[in-house]
């Protein structure tokens, strides 16, 4: 596989992170044995991961730099490859032990940018498995999409034609190769960005829709910084400890709300997460106030499905935590991203970040830790679709897995949601030194949704209740 650079959104992922915000994204799953009791090996699920990197050629290659910093850095094939540097395991039986050793540590740039650790023994006799990737590497959907690589629909493994072809890493460009080609990018860039605009400007109808356009990105700018978000407990300074808190819900819950509030899962996702923090709130002696979400938004196309690198958009949502009535709640997020969504943010959040990859290195790197700070937004909230079919690997089959969304500097939670077979499968994903009660949280997070469900099956007329 020939290198391949990083686009400007890839590398603000590098820019942003720090000793104390790792940005890697990842999984923590686990795997039922089979009914007869054979439990694959550790060396023979390393093997059986080993083989299926073929499908993913981009888990062989690492990042170089280019020299003066011209541009940003490109993808080149690891000459000293070895999957047991990346296909580690877990020596605790506690999955959740497993997932704060594994996560509170950075990944090494001088290699491939990912590691799956197994837990091959669990205390509840089930295996576990924890994956990260560099968030530079792959968005939340194609986290996933690595997670599914190592399955398959049936029991025993399915073989396909990249599982057996031999691997040769091609020879890495030379530093002075990397500056050439990456004084070429610039210019090419450039120029067919000028010729871009020299188009607009020689077309009437794209003329006349240029003041529309400009104030559409003049708002979609507007929107992503006001209103400044709230300072609160969940933006303090850092720690490089994480811990991960799940809840696992079937899904026809947050479906049959739903359909009984004409929403979507997301807006009872975002509903959900804005009751459990009012509550969370109300125990700590802070005033509910709305809080500031960002929420990324896939833009990756039929056409993009299994590329690498991060495809998304955001749109930021304010969380009604002021509101104490759970229905109400849900109406203003409806409304809110009806609102955002109508105004196309996604789309202008996409073209914003499309133009910001022509400004100079040092210009992106100002711009990625504005976007990433705490004034901006005070936590992350992800929708990430998973597997709705059963899903087995080596005869295990996937029981749950719960998704770690990256903790930027300043922030202390994140929450990412997706669906395992019939469940909503919620990962709560935290500093562990600024907010060590998170199972609390994980806990309020599981009453909003049954305060939802009892609202959306009640019997109509009931009075309203507040919390």
């Amino acid at each position: 596989m020939s290198s391949a650079r990083l686009s400007a959104l890839d590398a603000s992922f590098l820019d942003v992170e720090t000793p104390t915000a790792h940005m890697h994204v990842g999984w923590a799953a686990t795997f039922v044995p089979p009914d007869d009791g054979e439990v694959p090996t550790f060396d023979e699920l390393r093997a059986h991961i080993a083989g299926r990197l073929g499908r993913a050629p981009r888990y062989r290659q690492k990042l170089a730099s280019v020299p003066l910093d011209v541009h940003e850095p490109v993808w080149i094939d690891d000459e000293g490859f070895d999957p047991a540097r990346h296909i580690r395991r877990a020596t605790g039986s506690d999955l959740s032990q497993v997932v704060e050793d594994v996560m509170s540590v950075p990944l090494a740039r001088d290699r491939p940018l990912w590691e799956i650790w197994i837990a091959p023994n669990l205390d509840d006799g089930r295996v576990g498995m924890v994956g990260k990737a560099h968030h530079c590497m792959v968005d939340g959907l194609a986290a996933v999409e690595l997670a599914t690589m190592l399955l398959d629909p049936q029991p025993e493994p399915i073989a396909n034609v990249e599982d057996r072809r031999d691997w040769r890493p091609e020879a890495a460009p030379t530093e002075l190769e990397r500056l050439a080609g990456g004084y070429a990018d610039r210019v090419r860039e450039t120029i067919g960005a000028l010729i871009g605009a020299g188009r607009e400007l020689a077309s009437p109808d794209r003329l006349m829709r240029l003041p529309g356009d400009a104030l559409r990105l003049t708002g979609t700018l507007a929107d992503t910084v006001l209103p400044i978000a709230p300072p609160t407990r969940l933006n303090r300074k850092s720690s490089p400890l994480r811990h991960l808190e799940s809840v696992r819900r079937p899904l026809d819950d947050l479906r049959r709300v739903k359909s009984e509030f004409g929403v979507t899962v997301n807006d009872v996702v975002l509903a959900a997460v804005a009751g459990a923090l009012r509550a969370y709130m109300i125990e700590h002696d802070d005033d509910p106030v709305p809080l500031k979400t960002m929420v990324p938004v896939s833009v990756r196309t039929e056409d993009e499905t299994g590329d690498f690198g991060n495809r998304i958009s955001f749109m930021f949502v304010e969380l009604p935590c002021d509101e104490p009535d759970s229905v109400r709640r849900l109406e203003r997020v409806h409304a809110a991203t009806t609102q955002r969504k109508q105004a196309q943010e996604p789309e202008q959040s996409d073209a914003v970040l499309n133009a910001a990859s022509y400004l100079p290195r040092m210009f992106q790197r100002l711009m990625s830790r504005a976007v990433a700070s705490p004034r901006l937004f005070n936590l992350v909230v992800s929708n990430i679709p998973g597997p709705r079919v059963p899903m087995w690997m080596l005869g295990l089959e996937l029981e749950e897995s719960y998704p770690i969304v990256p903790l930027a500097e300043g922030h202390a939670l994140s929450v990412g949601m997706t669906t395992i077979k019939d469940d909503a499968c919620f990962g709560l994903y935290a500093d562990r030194e600024t907010l060590p009660d998170v199972d609390r949280l994980a806990w309020l997070l599981d009453a909003a949704v049954d305060e939802l469900f009892s609202r959306a099956t009640a019997p109509r007329g009931e009075p309203l209740t507040t919390v």
